[in-house]
């Protein structure tokens, strides 16, 4: 019989008790079950802890301590996975049926695939039934990277031998650090990523990236040192940036 694909989920946490709940319902529901749960916390003082740990059962690894942030986090995590597969589920955020890992496994029973993505749902933060924005997927080309393409972050899954291959987040990235690993990602040779087109998570709106003027400044120099230094020329990082940001507008509708 072949062995069932080990899914590794890492949550990273920081005063998020009143959104964690949902997160971790929605991992326990997964009919899915060849699945560990790693939890990084940055040392909450909310009622975090507590809460992870009266739900201490489901989870595979938990760690609370000062980071340096989101992607500080996330490193750690992915270095206490142990699953052939690795993706991330926010505090914020939840899955949105309880076969999208189920889902996700038979794609990977391809050894070919390297990656596993879809679509992405906002909800306001004070109404989860009332949706803001989806982010629609496309099956992966190349050359849409330099067009300002990309994956929707929370729904990626990807083989944990490739984010090996590129290393960790870069911390010095505060808002961009996912964008810059997917374009390392997405461009290495025989990267092959396949598209569900569903809606996976479901997210919160009010993310870092999105939250004030200056997120958003920060955001657009951070997609730009991330284009650069994956090698993309200067004209085609501009285009990229404007067309990425432009495409953002189709999603409210």
């Amino acid at each position: 019989m072949k062995n069932k694909v080990k899914i590794s989920v890492v949550t990273a946490t920081w005063n998020s008790a009143h959104t964690l709940a949902d997160c971790l319902a929605s991992i326990k529901q997964q009919s899915y079950d060849n699945v560990e749960h790693v939890i990084i916390d940055g040392a909450s003082t909310d009622g975090t802890i507590d809460l992870v740990n009266r739900h201490i059962g489901q989870i595979t690894t938990f760690k609370s301590e000062k980071d340096e942030g989101i992607y500080d986090a996330l490193n750690k995590g992915i270095c206490l996975t142990t699953g052939d597969v690795v993706g991330f589920l926010h505090a914020d955020d939840f899955y949105a049926s309880k076969d999208v890992l189920s889902q996700v496994a038979k794609i990977f029973e391809d050894s070919a695939v390297c990656a596993v993505y879809g679509d992405l749902e906002y909800v306001s933060k004070g109404d989860i039934g009332k949706v803001i924005r989806r982010w629609r997927g496309k099956p992966f080309n190349r050359h849409e990277l330099g067009w300002g393409w990309m994956p929707a972050h929370p729904t990626l899954y990807v083989r944990r031998e490739w984010y090996l291959r590129i290393g960790d987040f870069d911390v010095n990235y505060r808002i961009a650090a996912d964008y810059r690993s997917i374009l390392k990602l997405f461009t290495l040779p025989g990267f092959k990523a396949v598209y569900i087109p569903e809606v996976l998570v479901t997210m919160r709106l009010g993310g870092s990236s999105n939250g004030s003027l200056a997120a958003i400044i920060r955001k657009t120099k951070e997609d730009w040192l991330a284009l650069r230094s994956c090698g993309f020329p200067f004209f085609i990082a501009i285009r990229a940036i404007v067309w990425k940001n432009l495409s953002k507008l189709e999603q409210f509708l």
